[in-house]
């Protein structure tokens, strides 16, 4: 009985795990709805100011470069990995960890730091890697202010030289069960040739094509990586979704199994039972 009853434990611990499981799993749910609509509706932004930027920027003298568009010789390379500050999501995090551990591998050569957007991202990194900053707070009260500011550090510490590019790593949102690792460069951006993409309306421009870039040029970088963030949200919450649907279903199936076994050792607990008493009534009844 001593063995039933360990049975029936586990049975009833399996129990209260499916009910967190379900239970994250709706969360999730209801959080993925509000963070796909917000991504679904800043990608059109993000796609037109660029599109405008290219536009302006392929009318322009080809010494008016800004600033956030100069290529030098690469010597120092800034990464911003971006995860969650929480687990239980299935491969989200390890899969960016990964891949940053890939990129070091292939620019081994240049000098690495990283900026960390997630606890997770930091953990991982934090006493392997020289850490830039980590900025996992933004999650607590995330908007494009928080993000921006991140934003203009970097584009500061570019502009100085202490960095010669800039790249993002996150999850791209597809859908709840897909999300794909994406590596985007974030600075110096990159300007179409002005031969090769000749302006097809005459534009009036006002004040100035220079002006107008330095004005819009940071904002596209800050809306890129805000973007970037938002993916990610987005897919944290549909790969813990997704995790936590998994997690239910095994759990389910393991509660199943654990009860055949249970109800197959109660039934042959009391067959012995019923043998000893059947074997006792034979032995009085033949003394």
């Amino acid at each position: 009985m001593a063995n039933l009853k360990e049975i029936r434990g586990r049975i009833s611990s399996i129990s209260s795990t499916m009910q967190i499981t379900r239970a994250m799993k709706m969360v999730s749910a209801a959080k993925l709805k509000k963070a796909q609509d917000a991504i679904v509706m800043l990608r059109p932004y993000s796609e037109k100011l660029q599109e405008i930027i290219q536009n302006v920027n392929a009318s322009s003298d080809a010494d008016q470069v800004s600033v956030y568009a100069q290529k030098r010789e690469v010597k120092k390379v800034l990464y911003i990995a971006v995860t969650s500050n929480r687990g239980l999501a299935g491969a989200f995090n390890s899969s960016i960890v990964k891949e940053l551990n890939i990129q070091f591998q292939n620019n081994s050569q240049h000098d690495i730091e990283v900026l960390t957007i997630g606890k997770k991202a930091y953990d991982a990194v934090r006493r392997s890697r020289k850490v830039y900053s980590n900025d996992s707070a933004i999650f607590e009260n995330l908007n494009f202010d928080s993000v921006a500011n991140v934003t203009e550090g970097v584009m500061k510490s570019f502009r100085e030289g202490a960095f010669d590019e800039v790249y993002v790593i996150y999850n791209k949102f597809v859908n709840a069960a897909t999300q794909e690792v994406t590596t985007e460069q974030l600075l110096p951006i990159s300007m179409p040739d002005n031969q090769e993409a000749p302006v097809e309306t005459d534009y009036i421009f006002e004040p100035n094509r220079a002006e107008i870039l330095d004005n819009l040029i940071p904002k596209s970088i800050k809306t890129q990586l805000f973007k970037a963030v938002l993916d990610s949200v987005a897919s944290e919450h549909g790969a813990r979704m997704t995790a936590m649907h998994k997690a239910t279903d095994n759990a389910q199936e393991l509660k199943n199994d654990l009860v055949i076994f249970y109800n197959k050792a109660r039934q042959a607990a009391i067959t012995n039972e019923i043998l000893e008493i059947v074997s006792g009534a034979e032995a009085l009844k033949n003394s």
